[in-house]
């Protein structure tokens, strides 16, 4: 040891000591230091410091030796024997190292594999690391050890010996890296103290026995009346359902009245029938997959799913809470966010104007992740990401790996750099158990330690479930073909019942005979459902009813104008001592007076928005929206929050206005785009009466999220029944800001538009905005459908957008918008220019426009669904068209053109030729160069009105009769 005392350097070194001699929240000229401060080997410490300090005061540093000059050593009869020699001082130190060792690293030598593979182990967990022998450490006294075990221990071989049991046997506790005391301590006695152990009397025993009888009797029935149908079996981890009912049961009696369960295809199946209550006749109905169910909507667009990606709901365990397990695709992390979204939607109480209001403890998110998925798969960085921040957290998720230790083919080496399958979740701070699934009580201890701890702290824990698979990827699969150790292991080693069910009759605690009559016990009863199933009756999938027709364009969405100014003028009230920042205030100013001339054009974009947030908050409707810097808005127009200038303090008037009857919640999304909109629409989903709005910060970036859009928005209610209404507010427009800042891909939307799953709208003033943000609040229940709102960004200003007042009052959301300087001429317009948002803008600002009295142009505002009367109105009105143009700024493989291309086709038939303009066919949304950019467009304009739809300069833009 250095002579000098150093605090740091017995931390850096793992000592046990307590560094400085300070009693916790006392100052040192006000503490008395007593010796029964310090126990085992601290207090040892403490008097061999002091010993230091009689010889040489200069050999501990100034805080001790401060604490030491007023201090008054111990009588020797209560003192403890101090350390005769530096030898004993290292054994001490050496044991107290040992215990925190095993502590921190014994979760290497758990042997936590039912196949029997060696643990990684560690040369710390080892008494020669320490220098110590069995000899010296049945010599020390159990304190050294601390906690619990020292009570329950005559010395520290003995302490020591129990902290293996503890550490090094069927689970390993990792939890080193929560760098809370109060959080670790916790975790450190519970897993100390044995008091989250199941008791294993006769009736436990026999429980146990009798679950995970249920759940291998139902695959081996499926197995053998199925063969060859994949169902991504639960074998190797049967124990994961048990788990389930621990978790659910105990946070049940906490005062949890939701549980929402995402998974992937291992043991779904399972879950279903014994977690959720499906009926085996169900889902044997399923697997039997009659054809021509006469329930079946094909006019709807639906097509169902596979079995083993359906969700459900059921009240349990003794009616005490909701139970749904989300439906979830082939992407197999996809379904968490959509799951902490629908958990944070069920917590967040929203019948009161203001802020909505969080209670975690209502709710009980449980993820279960593959192995290869949990560290293989971006969208689990992003969704653990979300536990703690401000408006996504849900009070806590546990998290249970599935662990096969093998993904499709891939080995754990192939599949993850980390040591375990779970190592991300280390960076999050979330205590993590490792557990061998052939262990019954380990499991259930772990399920009771998951969910206590969420209860105490309100945050996610991690269960490790190590087990193997005892099929292939898929029942259909031979896994021998590239993993033909393993399997062999697999093919000899017994179930986790058959292991169970020999210990317990053991044991004596059950009868003999019981295993095998609950084995057949559930075998009949499978084969009665099965033998009286009547599929066409039983296989009932839920298809939601269409809208009544024309639903959405008779909602009435005009506000009176005396309403509208008594919400503006309280929404733009100054609180008292409030200061806002200078360069808002004329802004704030101009907002005051937007309404005070009904036919002035004085309402922008903005000030659209905000009122129809207003008064859909009035209506009664609860508000959530979020989005990547949504409080502000990325071209600060929005300022749905202002800071005080002097103050910081944050003012939300939305929250409020006293003509409000519901709540609104704000967040600033994290920079995510997959996590992010899953999470909205879990949310959306779960509380399908509240308008959820999320907004891109550049509509491209909606790119990041393709895998939410086509697994779940897109096609939830064809594959589920789903029936989603989230909002997206996605910014596009070309103004020469580049390809990633140009294109919300509407293609891709367009794509995947079919039936009546989605609705895509393109507007072109603020007065459309409001009514369309009005249409969607009143459509929550009648016709609810995912809304894309391809937003202006330039535009948010522009004169050209702005409305009138009174268009708020008595106009509505109109799909198509004629050209009303062309209505007193239509007999001789002759060319039609039809298209869709910003670059109509550009059109009606060209000077071309104003010599081109034979040109009408007529903008499409929603492109889906498609508005085929509203359009075949239009051209009726001009029956000497002979030439129609789309025109659009994006490339000719994507925007809107291949999709409208073939309806306008329909709706001209052989009346006039069809034309169009725009840029060429490209794999990037638009040039890098702003010049360039200015050059295209000012040419696309001049081709649009072009007569023969040629331009004087060549660039990158096409017309072309098609």
């Amino acid at each position: 040891m250095a002579c000098r005392a150093n605090s740091a350097q017995f931390w850096h070194a793992g000592f046990a000591f307590v560094p400085r001699l300070r009693v916790p929240g006392v100052g040192y000229d006000k503490q008395v230091m007593r010796l029964d401060d310090f126990q085992g080997v601290n207090a040892a410490y403490v008097l061999e410091l002091y010993e230091r300090y009689r010889h040489d005061p200069e050999s501990v540093d100034p805080d001790t030796r401060k604490a030491f000059d007023s201090w008054t050593p111990p009588s020797s009869d209560r003192a403890p024997a101090a350390p005769s020699s530096a030898v004993q001082i290292q054994k001490i130190v050496g044991a107290a190292n040992l215990a925190d060792c095993i502590r921190r690293y014994g979760h290497l030598a758990a042997r936590i594999d039912p196949l029997g593979s060696d643990p990684i182990g560690d040369p710390s967990l080892s008494p020669a690391a320490h220098g110590l022998t069995e000899d010296d450490l049945r010599s020390l006294p159990a304190s050294l050890i601390d906690g619990p075990i020292a009570e329950s221990s005559t010395n520290a071989f003995e302490g020591i010996e129990k902290l293996r049991h503890i550490y090094c046997w069927t689970t390993g506790f990792d939890y080193s890296h929560v760098f809370v005391p109060e959080e670790r301590e916790w975790l450190r006695h519970a897993a100390e103290s044995g008091r989250f152990l199941p008791p294993i009397d006769a009736e436990s025993s026999e429980a146990v026995l009798d679950r995970i009888t249920q759940v291998e009797v139902f695959e081996r029935f499926l197995h053998r009346t199925f063969p060859g149908k994949t169902r991504f079996s639960v074998e190797g981890l049967d124990m994961l359902v048990p788990i389930l009912d621990e978790i659910i049961c105990g946070s049940a009696d906490h005062g949890a009245r939701h549980a929402m369960l995402g998974m992937a295809h291992r043991g779904r199946l399972n879950v279903l029938a014994h977690v959720l209550d499906k009926p085996y006749a169900q889902i044997l109905a399923e697997f039997k997959d009659p054809v021509g169910a006469k329930s079946l909507r094909t006019d709807l667009g639906w097509t169902g799913d596979v079995t083993y990606h359906a969700g459900a709901r059921t009240a349990a365990p003794r009616g005490q809470m909701y139970i749904t397990l989300a439906p979830n695709p082939s992407h197999l992390e996809a379904v968490d966010p959509v799951v902490v979204g629908m958990a944070r939607a069920t917590g967040t109480m929203v019948d009161r104007p203001g802020a909505a209001r969080f209670d975690g403890r209502l709710t009980l998110p449980i993820l279960i992740h593959g192995d290869a998925a949990f560290p293989g798969q971006g969208v689990v960085a992003e969704t653990l990401n979300l536990s703690r921040l401000a408006g996504y957290d849900t009070g806590g998720t546990i998290h249970i790996i599935a662990n096969n230790q093998l993904g499709f083919t891939a080995t754990p080496a192939e599949s993850y750099s980390t040591s375990y399958a779970s190592g991300l979740a280390r960076g999050f701070k979330i205590p993590i158990v490792h557990v061998n699934a052939d262990d019954p009580i380990a499991c259930l201890e772990a399920a009771r330690l998951a969910w206590e701890y969420r209860v105490r702290f309100g945050l996610d824990f991690l269960i490790d479930l190590v087990g193997y698979r005892r099929y292939g990827h898929n029942e259909g699969d031979e896994p021998s073909f590239t993993q033909p150790m393993i399997y062999k292991t697999i093919a000899s080693h017994p179930t986790v019942r058959e292991t169970w069910a020999r210990t317990v009759v053991e044991k004596g605690t059950v009868l003999p005979e019981l295993p095998d009559a609950l084995v057949k016990k559930y075998f009949d009863e499978l084969e009665a459902t099965y033998a009286s199933l009547k599929p066409d009756q039983e296989l009932v999938p839920h298809v939601p009813p269409p809208p009544p027709a024309g639903t959405a364009a008779k909602v009435v969405t005009g506000v009176s104008l005396d309403r509208l100014r008594e919400i503006n003028e309280a929404l733009q009230a100054r609180p008292e001592g409030f200061s806002f920042h200078r360069k808002l205030e004329r802004g704030r100013d101009k907002r005051r007076a937007a309404l005070v001339n009904p036919e002035e054009r004085s309402i922008d974009w903005a000030a659209a928005e905000e009122l129809a947030l207003a008064t859909i908050l009035a209506d009664g409707t609860p508000i959530r929206l979020t989005g990547e810097d949504v409080e502000r808005g990325t071209f600060s127009h929005r300022h749905a929050v202002f800071h005080d200038a002097a103050t910081g303090q944050q003012l939300v008037p939305l929250q409020e206005f006293p003509q409000s009857r519901a709540a609104f919640e704000l967040h600033n999304s994290p920079l995510s785009e997959n996590a992010t909109v899953g999470f909205e629409f879990g949310y959306n989903m779960q509380e399908p009466r509240r308008l959820v709005i999320w907004e891109a910060q550049y509509g491209d970036f909606i790119n990041g999220a393709q895998e939410m859009l086509d697994q779940f928005v897109t096609s939830g209610r064809a594959k589920w029944g789903l029936t989603p209404s989230l909002v997206f507010l996605l910014p596009h427009g070309y103004e020469g800001q580049g390809p990633e800042h140009s294109s919300a891909r509407p293609e891709r939307l367009l794509q995947a538009a079919s039936d009546i799953n989605l609705r895509l709208v393109n507007c072109t003033t603020a007065a459309q905005y409001f009514h369309l943000l009005r249409r969607q609040a009143a459509l929550l229940e009648l016709d609810p459908l995912p809304l894309f709102v391809l937003t202006p960004k330039s535009l948010l200003r522009h004169p050209a957008v702005a409305s009138t007042p009174m268009d708020l009052v008595q106009g509505r959301f109109l799909s198509v918008i004629d050209d009303d300087n062309a209505r007193g001429r239509a007999a001789h317009v002759t060319r039609l220019i039809l298209c869709s948002g910003k670059v109509y803008v550009d059109l009606v600002g060209s000077d071309r426009r104003a010599a081109s009295t034979d040109a009408a142009i007529c903008r499409v505002e929603q492109l889906y669904p498609f508005p085929h009367v509203a359009l075949a109105e239009v051209i009726a009105r001009y029956p000497s068209v002979r030439d129609v143009a789309w025109v659009q700024e994006e490339p000719e493989n994507m925007g809107a053109w291949e999709f409208v291309r073939p309806r306008l086709e329909e709706l001209l038939g052989d009346r006039c030729p069809l034309r169009y303009v725009g840029r060429v066919r490209n794999s990037s949304p638009s040039e890098g160069s702003s010049a360039w950019h200015q050059l295209n467009q000012k040419t696309l304009v001049e081709q649009a009105f072009a007569p023969d739809g040629h331009a004087s300069v060549p660039s990158m833009v096409l017309s072309k009769q098609v």
